[in-house]
């Protein structure tokens, strides 16, 4: 089979990497891709925007499934100009993409199906907001409703601080995504990542994994993207997982469903355990990034019979999932400067030798590019360092001798990531 995946990050090269291991494959396509993803796929010229041309792609090259990794392209719609053009997709419709294209639609959708969540209330004009602040206090957490590149979340500890973020929603700062904002309680207790798949009806656990966030070590500097993550997460418990199926994840794809508008793809679900359970923060509609290049590197079932199982509504054929015991720990290196201002064409080198320490990971690509032969930075998030070791402490023993192996003056890394949960 054909496949073509769509993005360009160190999501997208995961994917890739696991794909291409698929007895299943016959040509892997990327579009636009980077140079780690060319190393298992043909890079093709394509704008993920213009559908059109995309769908002209598909059936030139008989392609029998399409892959999309980010959230832009479901947001606007792609998978359902694919699918109405007869052609197998894994990612939801623009319709189910609101659960992370509309923050205030999914809160909603909580309130409506009894979902566990923070409090909260939805403003499209600065007075009505401001008038809910001084009524619930501070601290509380101000979100931009909808798609904002990672960014538009302020967890603001006072009025002043969270009158400062509505101000910058309504004037602009997030363009389109902040002209309405959510405004929720605060939740206090540990964050984790919980993974399922869903055809639209049958609804399957993947994987969990806790991510680092802040940029530096200590868990201090701004919100970033993700400096670096590990799978499993051993604070999310099974009770604890059975009960995120049971009280949020199955009764989100059968409220969407009820609605006419089922949800089929990846539901990634970033949880707070809270001293009463888990509580959902928020959704996002695809495999999270870095979150996603650690679960492909314990995943031993086939990639390419799942995401086609679960594009073509038999998700419930495929059996359990198998995974590896091993755990699997990622480091971001990140170009100086991130998440500000970066310096971009910095040269990287030591790719070869890094990777010869991960027996069974890689190091993938999130933000290169090839000039005049050199691998050089182009973004903020550059390089993703991928261990398996038999438990947490192994692969991050694993992942920093390969970190040390990247000769990138122009990078940085966190050196923290995992060592909670390696002493656990």
């Amino acid at each position: 089979m054909n496949v073509l995946l769509i993005g360009s990050g160190g999501r997208e090269h995961a994917l890739a990497w696991k794909l291409a291991q698929s007895a299943r494959l016959d040509r892997l396509y990327a579009a636009p891709g980077n140079p780690g993803i060319a190393e298992h796929a043909t890079l093709v010229s394509l704008d993920p925007a213009d559908h059109r041309a995309v769908i002209t792609f598909c059936e030139e090259a008989a392609v029998g499934l399409v892959v999309i990794g980010p959230e832009v392209p479901l947001v606007a719609g792609l998978a359902d100009d694919l699918a109405a053009a007869g052609i197998n997709v894994f990612g939801p419709s623009r319709a189910a993409a609101r659960l992370e294209g509309s923050k205030g639609f999914t809160k909603d959708l909580c309130a409506r199906a009894g979902i566990p969540t923070a409090a909260y209330g939805r403003f499209s004009d600065l007075a009505a907001a401001r008038a809910h602040l001084e009524k619930v206090g501070a601290p509380v957490v101000v979100k931009a409703d909808g798609l904002a590149a990672g960014k538009g979340v302020v967890v603001a500890e006072t009025l002043d601080e969270a009158v400062a973020a509505l101000e910058a929603c309504f004037e602009g700062g997030f363009g389109a995504a902040g002209a309405e904002v959510v405004i929720e309680e605060k939740l206090t207790g540990p964050e984790v990542s919980f993974f399922a798949l869903s055809d639209g009806e049958t609804v399957v656990p993947f994987a969990t994994a806790q991510d680092h966030k802040r940029a530096y070590d200590g868990d201090l500097g701004p919100n970033t993207g993700g400096m670096g993550a590990y799978s499993p997460a051993p604070i999310l418990t099974a009770d604890l997982a059975e009960r995120t199926m049971a009280e949020i994840v199955r009764p989100t794809v059968a409220a969407m469903a009820a609605a006419g508008t089922p949800f089929s793809g990846v539901l990634y679900a970033g949880l707070m355990l809270t001293d009463t359970g888990p509580q959902l923060i928020e959704y996002n509609v695809r495999f999270g990034d870095p979150e996603c290049q650690v679960m492909m590197a314990r995943l031993q079932s086939d990639l390419l019979d799942v995401l086609l199982a679960v594009a073509e509504g038999r998700l419930g054929e495929i059996g359990p999932l198998e995974w590896s015991d091993d755990a699997a720990l990622t480091v971001v290196m990140a170009a100086n400067g991130y998440p500000g201002k970066v310096e971009a064409g910095t040269v990287i080198a030591g790719i070869e030798e890094a990777e010869a320490l991960l027996p069974g990971g890689a190091v993938f690509h999130a933000g290169t590019r090839k000039v005049d032969g050199k691998l050089v930075a182009a973004g903020g998030r550059v390089l993703n360092v991928t261990a398996l070791g038999h438990d947490i402490a192994e692969a991050r023993t694993r992942a920093y001798a390969a970190v040390d192996s990247v000769v990138w003056p122009g990078g940085f890394c966190r050196r923290d990531i995992g060592a909670a949960a390696a002493k656990a």
